[in-house]
C-alpha cells in the first residue's frame, strides 16, 4: 500500500512529569538586574529580593514610564512579570527592551523562555536561536531551543539541537526520550534506535521505549525485530490499546492477518473508540471477502473520526465490489479531499467514473494520476503523530 498518511494512533508521548522536570531544568532565570520601584531601581530590586514581585513590577512600571528609553529597566520588568507567571506581559516587556538595545545580554533567552512557557513554540525559536548562537555553551538555551522545535513539529531541528544537551546529561532519561522521538519523527531511524536502546539499558521495563524502539526498527525495515519489541511492550503493558494496535499493524504489514486481527480486537476491548483498529479490521474483512462486515467496521471508524483517509479508500473499494458506484465515488472523493497528493484514490475514482459512463470526469482523474509522484511510506511511525508538547506550568 502506498503512503497512507492515516491519522495515526496515539503513541506514548513524553510524560507530563518529563516536562515538569524540563521546567526545572530550563526555567531558571538569569540573575536579576538592579533597577527600581516607585521610580527608583534600587527600591524595585529590594522588593524583588523580598519576593514582593507584584510590588516590584509596579515599581519597574514606574521606572519605564519615567525612562521610556531604558532598555535594562524593561528587561527587569519582564523578569518580575515572568516570576508571577505573567508570560505574555513579560514577553512584551522583553521585546521593548530588545527594540531599544538588541544586544542586551540575556534578554533573548528570557524572551524565548516566556514564549515557551506559553506554548508559543514557533515564536520561541527565533530568540532562543539567537541566545544559543550568542553563547554556544549555554545548555539552557540549547535545550529550550530543541524543545521548542519539538513543540513546533520541527523534528529534524529538534534532534540536532537536543543532541548536545542529551550527551552532556546521560542520566536524563526524559531528555533522551524527547531526542529519540525527534529522531524517529524526523525518520532518522538509526539515531532513534540508539537513543531508545540507551533508555532501555536504564529501564528495561519501559513499555514506551520498547514501542518506540520497535517503530525505529520498522522504519529501518527490520520487521521481525520490531515485532519482538512490541511483543515485549505488550508483556509489560498488556492494557495499553496503542501497544496492541502497533503489534497488530506490524502483523498486518507482514500479511499475517490471522495474528493481526486479535491484536486489533484486543485494542478495541481496551478502548472501544480506537478507530484505527476498526479500519484495519475492516481491511482484513475486505481481504477475506466479508464485505458487509468490512463496511460495518469502516463506517464505525469514520463515524468516530471523519478524517481517516485509508478508511474511505477501503470503503470505496468494498462499495465498488457491491456495484454501489455512487456511494463508492463519494468515498473516493472524500479520500481525495483528505489528501489530493495520493494517486490511489484518484485512480480508483477514475475507474468508478469509467464504470458509470462519466468519461470526461474519468479522463481528468487519470490525468491527475499521471501527474502525481508516487510516494512510499509504510512505516508504523508514519501512522503515529507526535503528541503536542505540554505547556509547562
Amino acid at each position: 500500500m502506498k503512503n497512507e498518511k492515516l491519522e495515526r494512533a496515539r503513541i506514548t508521548s513524553v510524560s507530563q512529569a518529563c516536562f515538569l522536570r524540563f521546567a526545572l531544568l530550563v526555567g531558571l532565570f538569569l540573575p536579576d538586574r538592579s533597577y527600581a520601584q516607585k521610580s527608583t531601581p534600587s527600591e524595585a530590586v529590594a522588593l524583588e529580593q523580598q519576593g514582593k514581585f507584584v510590588e516590584a513590577a509596579e515599581a519597574w512600571s514606574a521606572v519605564v514610564a519615567q525612562h521610556p528609553r531604558d532598555a535594562a529597566a524593561f528587561a527587569s520588568l519582564g523578569l518580575v512579570l515572568a516570576k508571577q507567571q505573567k508570560y505574555p506581559e513579560a514577553a512584551t516587556a522583553y521585546k521593548k527592551a530588545l527594540a531599544l538595545d538588541p544586544k542586551l545580554p540575556g534578554v533573548q533567552l528570557n524572551l524565548g523562555l516566556a514564549e515557551f512557557k506559553q506554548g508559543q513554540f514557533e515564536t520561541a525559536i527565533g530568540p532562543l536561536r539567537k541566545a544559543a548562537i550568542a553563547d554556544p555553551h549555554n545548555m539552557q538555551a540549547t535545550t529550550l531551543l530543541g524543545l521548542s522545535c519539538y513543540g513546533a513539529k520541527r523534528f529534524a531541528d529538534a534532534s540536532k539541537y537536543l543532541a548536545a544537551p542529551a550527551k552532556a546529561d546521560l542520566a536524563n532519561v526524559e531528555l533522551h526520550q524527547v531526542l529519540a522521538q525527534s529522531c524517529l519523527l524526523a525518520k532518522s531511524y538509526s539515531c532513534a534506535l540508539d537513543e531508545f536502546q540507551h533508555i532501555l539499558e536504564r529501564d528495561p521495563d519501559s513499555a514506551s521505549a520498547h514501542m518506540l524502539s520497535g517503530e525505529a526498527l520498522d522504519g529501518l525495515g527490520r520487521g521481525p525485530e520490531a515485532i519482538t519489541e512490541f511483543e515485549a511492550a505488550a508483556k509489560v503493558s498488556p492494557r495499553d490499546a496503542s501497544v496492541h494496535f502497533g503489534l497488530g499493524y506490524l502483523y498486518w504489514k507482514g500479511h499475517q492477518y490471522e495474528r493481526a486481527k486479535p491484536e486489533f480486537e484486543n485494542s478495541l476491548t481496551i478502548d472501544p473508540t480506537y478507530s484505527q483498529s476498526m479500519v484495519y479490521l475492516g481491511d482484513i474483512a475486505m481481504k477475506s471477502d466479508k464485505l458487509d462486515e468490512a463496511l460495518v467496521q469502516l463506517r464505525n471508524a469514520v463515524r468516530l473520526k471523519e478524517d481517516i483517509r485509508f478508511a474511505y479508500v477501503d470503503m470505496g473499494a468494498v462499495l465498488v465490489r457491491q456495484k454501489q458506484y455512487e456511494e463508492a465515488a463519494a468515498a473516493f472523493r472524500r479520500a481525495v479531499e483528505l489528501d489530493p497528493s495520493e494517486p490511489d484514490a484518484h485512480y480508483r475514482l477514475a475507474r468508478v467514473y469509467q464504470a458509470m459512463g462519466r468519461a470526461e470526469e474519468s479522463k481528468k482523474e487519470f490525468a491527475k494520476v499521471r501527474d502525481l509522484h508516487e510516494k512510499a511510506d509504510e512505516s508504523l511511525a508514519s501512522r503515529i503523530p507526535a503528541a503536542p508538547l505540554p505547556v509547562p506550568q
